[in-house]
């Protein structure tokens, strides 16, 4: 393997850089600051990193009714007898589910699509699990489909085709109101801006 500019340590350190570069926003410089940083200054931080890693590799999966990522068959969310199971919340990402459960504001339940429309980088309905989705809704308990894709093109492109697919199935569908800024992710909104937006559907 040719080695970058400036890069030293041999195999194993450029195997670490390569693979820290897959996660999201990092670049090469940035993947070789943090593996020289864990190497030089915390090699117990490093092996708790890899085990952990490894362990939510071999142990984490998705919710069969939501989704969302679990390490058993069901969620705590779905698991739970106290939610409202007539009101189905539909978001991207898991991280925008965590941030709807912080605002305690919401006591239904989730379906969590895993992704977005985005037909330049060649995602579809189908890519998204967006059938799954009509499917869960029509389990004949869900009266109202929250649709909380975040207020980005793809976000509303995403919400106007599972809106459009709902209402062909006789479902109700509502989405947040616009208290969420738009071209914002819910992962960074103020909780209390998405605890309105919540109450406030539409």
């Amino acid at each position: 393997m040719t080695q970058e500019p400036g890069a030293t340590g041999g195999a194993a350190l450029e195997v670490l850089v390569t693979a820290l570069r897959r996660l999201p926003g990092v670049g090469q410089k940035s993947a070789q600051r943090m593996a020289f940083h864990l190497l030089q200054h915390d090699r117990a931080a490093a092996q708790q990193l890899g085990r952990a890693l490894l362990h939510a590799a071999d142990n984490v999966q998705h919710c069969q009714r939501c989704n969302t990522f679990a390490q058993a068959a069901l969620c705590e969310v779905c698991a739970n007898p106290q939610r409202d199971a007539t009101l189905l919340c539909v978001v991207e990402t898991p991280a925008d589910q965590a941030a709807l459960e912080r605002t305690k504001a919401y006591q239904g339940l989730y379906f969590v699509l895993m992704g977005k429309l985005s037909p330049l980088d060649g995602i579809g309905p189908k890519d998204i699990g967006i059938q799954a989705l009509f499917a869960r809704a029509g389990d004949g308990v869900v009266r109202e489909v929250i649709l909380a894709t975040n207020f980005t093109a793809e976000g509303e492109a995403t919400a106007h085709v599972i809106s459009e697919g709902l209402k062909a199935r006789g479902l109700r569908p509502t989405r947040l109101a616009r208290g969420v800024p738009v071209g914002s992710e819910l992962e960074y909104v103020d909780l209390g801006t998405i605890a309105h937006a919540l109450v406030d559907r539409r």
